[in-house]
């Protein structure tokens, strides 16, 4: 990157935000005639247009009508499609109407969370920029700072020294010029040689145009980065010929090309039904020719990230690493379906492309990194522990009128290391940051419990509402090498839930419960046999009964997840109020649930174990921790 920031004194500077000098206001466009270039060329669209050329259930899991008072509502509006980006509103079913409930203060005020990072305060979504910098790691994130609605995007940030306690600081950047007045949008840092940031972002203009822009930190020698600088050409990218103006958004870090001193980013878009990642060099901020990957059917990608990962050595890769031993994931957070999916494959420098191992497992067909409630994610390298570092949106998934009431919407999930799977050759495996056993209290709750078919069984917690659990299952051998009806077409989704039985499952914990299990939610294994004989392993989590609310979510998340012979059936949850974040086999399928419970609130949530299974008997071995909180509040300035 070619562009080093003007002076700046941050002592004559009465804001922790810095204006421009000598631009026009945001009510006078710059004179770059976006949409008249996009509309005489169209070299690039035919380059791309080319290119695409239960039965017998046991008494205690039976599912249960709800009972609440229930009103029409009218529907929800739509925020955010408008201006170009993805949908930001929960849409209940019926698409025309919602239906509303009665929320108490003490209910809403149960549901915000201990120990997950959010605001104190209206919306959030995306995370933004996240780095390491002089002994903090920073956050930067979407926010709205006068609703809790989407809307008048602004860039929050926060520090850590250990990316669970978290401090808020002032605002880092405010839609204030014509090139981001109606946002400002998802961005990436890169940390450059000599020690430079540079943020890149999306800015949506007074003409609703997608453009990306350069802002950096105006002091590189404070540690908090309060005070950041918009460079004064921007925007450095307009939406390229046969691009739609609201289809160019979300830039990435940078990295190291194959020629000297060449930096290279990626900006996700679409052709038609094509996702596709554009590539750009830096020092001209040249469009280069092709694209990245593209995968036909796929819809718009936002919020693209592509990093590398070691074959080899189990820690993190600085983006700009390459060589032996070394795969590179693409993740694409697509627009159409509001789900992030990833491929593992290889990256040719020279001629710009990534090819996936599995054209079956491409990326938006193949895997996810999150089967549950989880967008926008984004990961930075940690040179302090050497470590990638991965972050996620965990959106709402109630009412409009309730996330008002409550006064906030949406948490970041808990950091998760990101590596190769070894064993298996095809997965990620995510797992919690180190840093989140700080919070752990005391020693564990350990207890084996064996299961018999149809069994559930409570186990007593200080605190089934804040708690970190691991958990392995051993299925009776002889059961399963014995069994040979086959169960084939097993899906998490379709299945009915927990309380659906077979031979082999489903077995696990079930979390936030209250005491008569009207109100629950299980997270399970389910073990499937095909008609060649082959065991299949599903990890799932059923929120059909979390609340007896109406107007919430109720479906269930989940997919197959590899148990290679030897392993155990191994799951870890992190349990927060109205968060619960799941990891099967180390981090191979991952599941982020948003529950609102009704009953199971306020002292009244429990933990159980349990056995659903019609002909297996399942040992369970389970450690069990209360979690603190994480006490997240304002950074002490007055003190500095």
């Amino acid at each position: 990157m070619a562009i080093h920031p003007s002076s700046y004194d941050p002592e004559t500077s009465t804001t922790h935000y810095t204006f421009l000098p000598g631009q026009p206001d945001s009510g006078h466009r710059k004179s770059i005639k976006v949409v008249s270039v996009i509309l005489l060329s169209s070299f690039f669209l035919l380059y791309l247009a080319a290119f695409v050329i239960l039965n017998n259930q046991p008494p205690n899991l039976q599912n249960k009508s709800p009972s609440a008072s229930e009103t029409l509502t009218p529907a929800t509006p739509s925020r955010g499609v408008s201006q170009g980006v993805s949908e930001k509103t929960f849409k209940d079913v019926s698409g025309t109407s919602q239906v509303s409930y009665t929320w108490s203060n003490a209910m809403l005020n149960w549901q915000r969370t201990a120990y997950h990072f959010q605001p104190q305060k209206n919306w959030m979504n995306d995370p933004n920029g996240p780095l390491y910098h002089k002994g903090w790691y920073h956050l930067f994130y979407q926010y709205n700072p006068d609703s809790a609605i989407w809307g008048n995007i602004t860039w929050g940030h926060a520090v850590s020294t250990d990316l669970i306690h978290w401090l808020y600081l002032p605002f880092a950047m405010v839609p204030d010029q014509w090139y981001d007045i109606n946002g400002v949008w998802t961005g990436s840092a890169t940390i450059l040689p000599d020690g430079l940031i540079m943020m890149l972002y999306t800015g949506d203009t007074d003409d609703y145009v997608q453009v990306q822009n350069l802002a950096y930190p105006a002091n590189l020698s404070d540690p908090l980065l309060l005070d950041w600088v918009k460079y004064q050409g921007n925007p450095v990218l307009v939406p390229p010929p046969g691009i739609g103006v609201k289809d160019f958004r979300d830039p990435t870090t940078a990295w190291t090309g194959p020629q000297n001193g060449q930096w290279l980013l990626t900006i996700g878009s679409k052709v038609g039904k094509t996702g596709i990642a554009l590539v750009y060099e830096t020092s001209n901020f040249k469009l280069l020719d092709g694209v990245l990957h593209a995968v036909p059917g796929t819809g718009m990608w936002e919020c693209v990230d592509f990093y590398p990962v070691s074959t080899l050595d189990a820690n993190g890769l600085d983006t700009s690493y390459n060589g032996p031993g070394i795969k590179h994931v693409l993740k694409a957070s697509l627009d159409d379906n509001k789900q992030d999916h990833y491929v593992i494959g290889t990256y040719d420098p020279v001629k710009n492309k990534f090819s996936p191992d599995n054209p079956d497992l491409d990326c938006g067909i193949g895997l996810r990194l999150d089967y549950g409630r989880y967008y926008a994610s984004k990961t930075f390298y940690d040179p302090k522990k050497q470590r990638r570092v991965l972050w996620g949106w965990i959106g709402e998934t109630d009412s409009e009128s309730a996330d008002l009431q409550k006064g906030w919407a949406s948490v970041q999930s808990i950091p998760r290391t990101v590596l190769f799977d070894k064993k298996t050759g095809t997965h990620l495996l995510q797992w919690p940051v180190a840093e989140i056993e700080s919070l752990r209290s005391g020693d564990p709750k350990v207890k084996e419990v064996n299961l018999q078919p149809g069994s559930i069984e409570l186990l007593h917690v200080d605190s089934a509402a804040q708690f970190d659990i691991e958990a392995s299952f051993e299925v009776d051998r002889v059961t399963l090498e014995g069994i040979i009806e086959a169960d084939v077409g097993y899906n998490c989704s379709t299945s009915g839930g927990a309380a659906s039985r077979g031979i082999l499952g489903p077995f696990g914990v079930v979390v936030i419960a209250d005491q008569t299990l009207s109100e629950l939610t299980p997270v399970y294994f389910y073990i499937s046999r095909g008609a060649d004989g082959r065991a299949e392993a599903h990890f799932c989590a059923d929120q059909t009964r979390s609340s007896e609310a109406p107007g919430v979510a109720k479906q269930v998340y989940g997919s197959s997840v590899p148990v290679l012979d030897g392993e155990k059936h191994r799951m870890r949850l992190l349990v927060d109020h109205s968060i619960v974040e799941s990891f099967a086999q180390g981090g191979r399928t991952v599941i982020t649930s948003r529950i609102y419970p009704t009953k199971a609130v306020n002292g009244a949530a429990r933990l159980f174990v349990f056995n659903n299974a019609t002909g297996a008997i399942v040992t369970a071995s389970l450690k069990i921790w209360s979690l603190e909180s994480a006490d997240i509040r304002s950074f002490p300035l007055q003190k500095l």
